[in-house]
């Protein structure tokens, strides 16, 4: 009888630890979410925009990009590993996204040109025909332009059948790109056995420079009206058309990738092997699980975390800047640390990360509404970040 009681007080407290440990970064974010409305009413009063239904719909919608690369950076850093890359790779992915729009890619790919680039070449004949002296000068510009206004007509037809496939082309060029950049990251930390560290602090570096020669040292910018389409535009949109249930389509999307990863990685034996190689990577190898393989699979699942966020922050900004995910890489990190995650790995949850996520916007949404201006919030940021690391060292030996 004792035994069985013995029994059923441990599962009860086993139980009981793993509701707190799930609802502690819920409790968090309620506190902060608390504080700033407190604050906020006690600095504005009536005029408080805080705790609006506004405004948390922006934080929310503020949060996704972040939200969504953090996921992947979840199962990275469970594995025992890191990875810097993911902003430059963010950035790289919705650059080729928004490169592939412009170019009209689909049709260029089945006719060999665009209307934008043939339109370009005509206006370079029309122009060399005004400035043209000479009669066979003139007779050559002619020729070229009547060439290339038929090519127009050929295209244009073309067009029809093939431009509505290059959303498709891109959505796959910039979710494909993310998974690229996770594959190199992958190849290089299993088969050089190099740090993550130092390894991913190179393929930012090569990520950043891979997105500016795509953009030629500029921003992207296809066209809003003729070649974004309306649901990539609507994806983070808040505008009340766009709203689906008082949220955005991405929101929604956000949520569904954060089940499916955690069933992932509670219900396959992927997710167990992650466990296993972040837990002790040499006792995961004498097990017999292939650790190289599951490695790269880890780090490309990442890459793909980060090219959906790389779509997100396309549809946010509508162009393709090589240098927007420059610093991202410590939100991201930060808000799986801050969820309850551990460097050491084998300790995250997705709810966590994203509960980290939220909690970051939350702070940055409140400080704005209180006045605190960029310079102090940055600083806010790093001491959260210094916290949350610091708490993890304080937890570490507890679980040892």
């Amino acid at each position: 009888m004792a035994s069985q009681l013995s029994v059923s007080s441990s599962v009860v407290g086993s139980s009981w630890n793993w509701i707190v440990s799930l609802l502690r970064p819920f409790l968090a974010l309620f506190a902060v979410i608390l504080l700033f409305t407190i604050a906020d009413r006690w600095t504005h009063g009536p005029k408080a925009m805080f705790a609006t239904e506004q405004n948390m719909r922006n934080v929310a919608t503020q949060t996704a990009i972040v939200a969504v690369a953090a996921l992947g950076m979840t199962v990275v850093i469970i594995a025992g590993g890191i990875d810097l890359s993911v902003g430059t790779a963010i950035a790289l992915a919705a650059t080729m996204l928004a490169w592939s729009l412009k170019e009209d890619l689909a049709l260029r790919l089945a006719v060999g040109e665009n209307l934008a680039g043939v339109n370009q070449k005509l206006k370079v004949a029309e122009d060399d025909l005004k400035r043209a002296k000479e009669a066979a000068v003139v007779a050559e510009a002619k020729s070229r332009i009547e060439s290339l206004t038929a090519l127009r007509e050929t295209v244009t037809a073309a067009s029809v059948r093939w431009s509505p496939w290059t959303p498709w082309l891109s959505l796959f060029i910039g979710i494909g790109t993310g998974c690229l950049c996770g594959l190199i990251n992958g190849l290089l930390i299993s088969y050089l056995k190099m740090v993550p560290f130092i390894v991913t602090l190179g393929t930012m570096q090569i990520y950043l420079g891979w997105a500016k020669w795509v953009a030629d040292n500029t921003t992207v910018r296809p066209d809003i009206a003729s070649q974004v389409p309306l649901w990539l535009q609507n994806l983070l949109s808040n505008r009340p058309t766009a709203l689906v249930y008082g949220l955005p389509v991405g929101i929604w999307w956000t949520l569904v990738l954060t089940a499916i990863l955690a069933a992932v990685l509670h219900f396959t034996v992927f997710g167990r092997y992650v466990f296993a190689i972040g837990s002790n990577e040499a006792t995961a190898r004498l097990c017999g699980i292939d650790v190289r393989r599951n490695k790269i699979a880890i780090y490309v699942l990442g890459g793909l975390f980060a090219g959906i966020a790389g779509l997100y922050q396309f549809s946010r900004l509508s162009v393709g800047n090589p240098t927007s995910g420059l610093g991202l890489e410590l939100k991201v990190i930060a808000s799986v640390i801050i969820g309850g995650g551990s460097l050491k790995g084998a300790r995250a949850s997705v709810l966590g990360t994203l509960t980290g996520a939220l909690i970051m916007s939350a702070i940055t949404s409140g400080c704005t509404a209180l006045g605190v201006t960029n310079p102090i919030q940055d600083m806010l940021l790093g001491i959260i970040i210094i916290i949350a690391v610091a708490l993890d060292q304080w937890r570490q030996p507890k679980t040892n």
